[in-house]
């Protein structure tokens, strides 16, 4: 009956009602599942704190450093941006490492849809690390070649170039003070008389000698620094300080150039060697323009070889600038791609879950429809749509399947019971199906049948099966002999082709052995043509004797001596020959008039014995030897098997005697028995010339012989016998069971039953002795005699 009625499952996500529930844990409980919920929500709520105070605190130390703000980038609020920086991140990294740590964890367990949820999370991931990283390659390139063109040779021999001019420039103002002041000094030191005669006339000189030379202002100055005579000031502002004595100490010994601090005055000192302990203290004047141009190149010269020094502090602070930024927006996108993931994951969760449930049998289960995902909503109600459908076809077919297993099992069955040999037989030519008949035929088991082509295992029915193929639909039936294990069997074969509209068709192969069959419909034919013989043959034989008797006695007397040999002769050949017919026409009468044989207590090992004594007292040259148990008691007709067991005696003892190539070879006639808990078995094996090798079960049926003078009646008559006790015969090789190189065995096999149990055995299971099952008797208040057997 089919149930209709959601149930309530927590495992793998089910929650009431069937539907799976994402937020259940994979042990099944659902407080379990609530809490992770809870603790999910807290873990996404704080990521998106840190998200937002990290791209907030990113935006801000970016302008704060960039100088765009009135917070000046101090080392101080360098560290506490980097602190500041650094612990949102590492709290964000805390966050995304606890959502990957709960996805791996997951896909350890093996949570459906865990391995999926980490490839797209990984995807987002590398969507997002994508572009930062191709950012951060080309700006570092592009840094690098902007600093190298800001560093290039060619920007560096400009710089050089100009500090070059710099110096040159003052170089030659320096070389034209200099000889200025050599000049002014020289003339100084001729004037010396006059310092001390005519001062006046002195700081005329001077002042002649400044003007001409144009130097705004000039000193003598002692060796102390201080003032001792000073030309006529032209400059425009304040005079400057006089030369310190350590300064003056310097130009003892050669004139001396200075800059006199930031202004755009340069000095000269030089020693006046006329006078005692007095320097040359001259000022003059460089443009205000150029001064400040060189003032300018000497600063830029000095700060480009100052960044040039820290270029690589450079490129260090703009790396980790990018760092941080670049860290800030990967954990920022990481994060909202484990979010993304989860939603986009959680439904596939569901439905990988419910395709598991359905895998393991369970049709029932049912998936959420939401409404705020219409692409996953429509897929959920296809396939509880689905679910529902293969449930009701899992149903119909559960009952077509049981329907067709009892028609299998009663098949088999059916198969198994018959008698028949069935065999299938696909439409390659293999061997599909085998019954146990077919098996016990040829003696092998079902499983080294199946997949074998049958025209390998049976060759003899691989024309017929051929022609069923070209005549599809008809059904063809015919009988066939095969030989197994030297025993010949014939088989009707009656071949039916499948009904079905494919060009290929698989066939059904019957097997009947008919052999019992055929053999006693020719014994039964045999014995009444014996009777017919025996009767037409038996009646004009006694006239014969009686009238060649009554002319011996009559006319013998009569007959000339000379001719009374000859006469006696052919008398006595008539009375012989009669004789001699008249006891095949016995043999006949005894094959057609067996009668039923009488069961009565006995011990087999007894008539062996007595058998096997009555053929060696005739066969002195042959040696027999028996191996039989003490005592075989059973029920049987006595007279009957002792009849059988001589004849097959006597058949072995024959069977020596025609040896002609191996007449050199003693003859040996072995006697083996054994019981088992149903039946004796007793073999008699001679080293005589065998039995043929093809056809050689033929010898059991009437009239079949190998021998020029035997009647083919003796083994006939043995498996008649035989046949009335329920027991078996069976025609061997000696090598098979025995030393001997050649030879014949004859292998019979007696039940113990009483003659009540022997008659419902055989009634109840005719159709199971296909090795040939011989019966004979004898004519009641007749003797036992042996018959002449020609099965060798």
């Amino acid at each position: 009956m089919l149930r209709v009625s959601y149930y309530s499952e927590s495992e793998n996500g089910l929650n009431k009602g069937g539907l799976l529930d994402p937020l259940a844990s994979s042990d099944g409980s659902a407080s379990s599942g609530l809490d992770k919920s809870e603790r999910r929500g807290k873990a996404r709520m704080i990521g998106l704190v840190a998200v937002i105070l990290a791209v907030v605190s990113g935006v801000v130390s970016f302008v704060v450093l960039m100088g765009l703000t009135s917070i000046e980038p101090t080392d101080d609020v360098i560290k506490i941006a980097t602190v500041i920086n650094g612990s949102l991140m590492v709290l964000l990294a805390l966050v995304i490492s606890w959502e990957a740590s709960s996805i791996f964890l997951a896909r350890q367990k093996g949570r459906a849809g865990a391995r999926l949820h980490i490839r797209v999370m990984g995807l987002f991931a590398l969507v997002a690390a994508a572009p930062t990283i191709i950012v951060a390659i080309f700006a570092s390139i592009t840094l690098d070649r902007g600093l190298d063109q800001w560093f290039s040779s060619r920007t560096q021999a400009i710089i050089n170039s100009s500090q070059t001019v710099a110096n040159a420039y003052t170089k030659e103002h320096a070389r034209v003070l200099r000889n200025e002041l050599l000049g002014i000094g020289r003339a100084l030191n001729e004037a010396e008389p006059y310092f001390l005669l005519s001062e006046d006339r002195f700081r005329a000189i001077f002042a002649q000698q400044t003007r001409l030379r144009g130097i705004p202002a000039a000193f003598v100055v002692s060796a102390d620094g201080k003032e001792m005579m000073a030309s006529p000031s032209r400059l425009d502002q304040p005079l400057p300080n006089m030369p310190s004595p350590e300064l003056l100490e310097q130009a003892h010994s050669q004139p001396v150039l200075i800059a006199l601090g930031d202004s755009n005055l340069v000095a000269g000192i030089v020693r006046l060697d006329e006078f005692s302990d007095a320097y040359l203290f001259v000022v003059r004047v460089i443009d205000p323009v150029v001064s400040n141009f060189l003032r300018m190149t000497t600063e830029n010269v000095q700060e480009y070889q100052a960044f040039f020094d820290s270029r690589s502090n450079i490129q260090a602070a703009f790396a980790i600038l990018y760092i941080g930024a670049g860290l800030i927006i990967l954990l920022s996108t990481t994060w909202f791609a484990i979010g993304f993931a989860n939603t986009l994951v959680a439904p596939i969760r569901r439905l990988i879950s419910a395709a598991e449930r359905v895998r393991n049998g369970d049709l029932f289960v049912r998936l959420p429809v939401e409404a705020g995902s219409p692409d996953f909503s429509n897929l959920n109600t296809s396939f509880n749509a689905m679910t529902t459908e293969l449930r009701l076809q899992r149903d119909e077919l559960i009952l077509a399947r049981d329907a067709i297993d009892a028609r299998r099992r009663f098949t088999e069955a059916m198969l198994q019971g018959v008698s028949a040999g069935v065999v299938g037989v696909d439409a390659t030519g293999q061997i599909s199906l085998a019954n146990q008949s077919v098996q016990s035929l040829l003696g092998v088991s079902e499983q080294d049948l199946l997949g074998e082509e049958l025209k390998d295992v049976f060759p003899e029915l691989s024309g017929l099966v051929e022609e069923a193929q070209d005549h599809m639909g008809v059904r063809k039936d015919d009988h066939v002999a095969v030989v197994r294990d030297g025993i010949e069997h014939t088989l009707r074969v009656r071949v039916t082709s499948e009904r079905s509209e494919e060009e290929a068709h698989s066939y059904v192969v019957t097997l009947d052995d008919v052999t019992d069959l055929v053999s006693a419909q020719r014994s039964a034919a045999w014995a009444d043509v014996a009777r017919r013989i025996a009767h037409e043959i038996k009646n004009p034989l006694t006239p014969i004797q009686l009238s060649a008797e009554r002319l011996r006695r009559r006319y013998g007397k009569k007959i000339d001596p000379d001719d009374r040999k000859v006469f006696d002769q052919c008398v006595s050949t008539i009375v012989r020959q009669v004789g001699d017919i008249g006891r095949m026409v016995d043999e006949f009468s005894s094959f057609a008039r067996m009668p039923k044989p009488v069961f009565e207590p006995g011990d087999l090992s007894e008539v062996i014995k007595q058998s096997v004594f009555l053929v060696e007292v005739a066969n002195h040259e042959i040696s027999f030897d028996t191996d039989i148990p003490e005592t075989m008691p059973g029920y049987f007709d006595h007279r009957l098997l002792a009849q059988a067991m001589a004849n097959i005696v006597k058949n072995a003892s024959e069977a020596i005697a025609g040896r002609e190539d191996r007449a050199d070879i003693a003859g040996h006639v072995h006697v083996w028995a054994s019981e088992d808990a149903d039946c004796y078995c007793v073999r008699v094996i001679d080293n005589g010339i065998g039995f043929p090798a093809n056809n050689r079960q033929r010898l059991l049926e009437p009239y079949m012989t190998t021998r020029e003078k035997g009647s083919g009646l003796g083994l006939a008559i043995v498996r008649k016998i035989l046949q009335e006790h329920g027991g078996s015969i069976l025609l061997r090789d000696a090598i098979e069971v025995s030393d001997f190189e050649s030879g014949a065995c004859i292998e019979i096999r007696i039940p113990k039953e009483s003659v009540e149990q022997a008659d419902a055995l055989q009634n109840g299971s005719d159709d199971e002795h296909n090795s040939g099952l011989i019966l004979s008797t004898i004519p009641e208040g007749s003797e036992p005699k042996i018959q002449e057997t020609e099965g060798e």
